[in-house]
């Protein structure tokens, strides 16, 4: 039996976020992002997470073990007790795993090289496959592949910002908020009704009366139990409010979101005269700042699989790496345009349920 330790992923947009299809359409947005095929609601994919966390990793590494800290590739033979190397420097924790010896900028991304032979302790060809990040991450090389230990889910929307006559407020619906956890099952007679917006306190002095969500006017009805029943501690650094949050039905909260995006404008500009370049004008739509989304990133151990000699890292070597490394999220960001302003996120990463597989 192998055990699967799992970490819940919190995050807030501090610019807009774009993710890209691809493709190009003509109509009102030309270039779209990536949506769920059911729900049709905007999400950043697990493999851009996975990715970037990946580029991340490998560049605090490398900020953490500058030239000091490396090995000359002809001193290592030298070097028995790399951990004790590491000590002597001040070194400690995920810093301290043996591999990271050999790592290399090029254990970042795609290998460049993933039909050359794999020779332990060579990076002079792609990923070297010794460091925690390949141990993590994973690598394929010619005759010697490695899965990896980390899962990474897609980021979902689990409160999306829009404009209200009453300043912003937070939408989400049901079932989203027991997607993430936040949220014990309700009963039908708990449900938000069809077409209504469910209200932590009177936006207006009636009880019932109606209110803007964008261009959309809703009905809305106040049940301070139902909006206090969503479980809000995870999210506590990012100071969301229940009186902030409205709750609109499952059928609904689809149409709200993708009416409320982010579209923005923009033109090419021509090389020679600095000015717009005639027909090259295109829009773009992103998910909004302080949009919040939930997700999770589950760690395999496979300590079983393996032999001593080659030691794999812990869960919390990998927890802490992974910790150390989400600060790049709010400064380099995710996706595209991120030299436009788009893309920065901040991550809070907590423990999960933990399970046998």
């Amino acid at each position: 039996m192998s055990t699967i330790n799992s970490r819940n992923l919190w995050a807030i947009a501090t610019d807009p976020v774009y993710i890209g299809t691809g493709g190009y359409t003509i109509g009102r947005v030309d270039n779209t992002i990536v949506r769920d095929p059911i729900t049709k609601i905007p999400k950043i994919p697990g493999t851009s997470l996975a990715g970037t966390w990946r580029y991340y990793t490998v560049l605090c590494l490398h900020s953490l073990l500058k030239e000091d800290y490396r090995i000359d590739r002809s001193k290592r033979k030298e070097v028995e007790n790399i951990e004790e190397l590491f000590k002597q420097k001040g070194t400690k924790g995920w810093k301290l795993f043996e591999g990271n010896r050999y790592a290399a900028i090029k254990c970042a991304g795609q290998d460049e090289a993933p039909t050359s032979e794999y020779i332990k302790g060579s990076y002079k060809d792609g990923h070297c496959g010794s460091c925690i990040v390949c141990k993590s991450f994973g690598y394929s090389k010619q005759g010697d592949s490695w899965q990896g230990m980390l899962f990474f889910s897609d980021f979902n929307i689990l409160l999306f910002p829009v404009y209200t006559r009453r300043g912003v407020k937070w939408i989400t619906s049901s079932r989203i908020l027991q997607d993430a956890g936040l949220l014990a099952e309700k009963s039908d007679a708990e449900m938000p009704p069809e077409d209504m917006v469910v209200c932590h306190e009177q936006p207006d002095k009636k009880t019932n009366g109606w209110i803007n969500l964008g261009w959309l006017n809703l009905p809305y009805t106040v049940n301070k139990d139902i909006i206090e029943g969503i479980n809000l501690s995870p999210l506590s650094s990012f100071k969301i409010q229940h009186k902030d949050i409205y709750e609109v039905s499952d059928s609904l909260v689809s149409q709200i979101i993708n009416s409320n995006l982010e579209v923005r404008t923009s033109v090419s500009i021509d090389p020679l005269t600095g000015a717009a370049k005639k027909k090259a004008l295109f829009t773009s739509e992103a998910i909004p700042r302080a949009t919040v989304f939930y997700g999770n990133i589950r760690i395999l151990d496979k300590s079983m699989f393996i032999n001593k000699q080659n030691r794999l890292p812990s869960t919390s070597e990998i927890t802490s790496a992974l910790t150390a490394s989400k600060h790049f999220y709010e400064t380099m960001g995710i996706g595209g345009m991120t030299t436009r302003g788009f893309g920065r996120l901040r991550i809070e990463i907590q423990p999960g349920g933990d399970g046998d597989d």
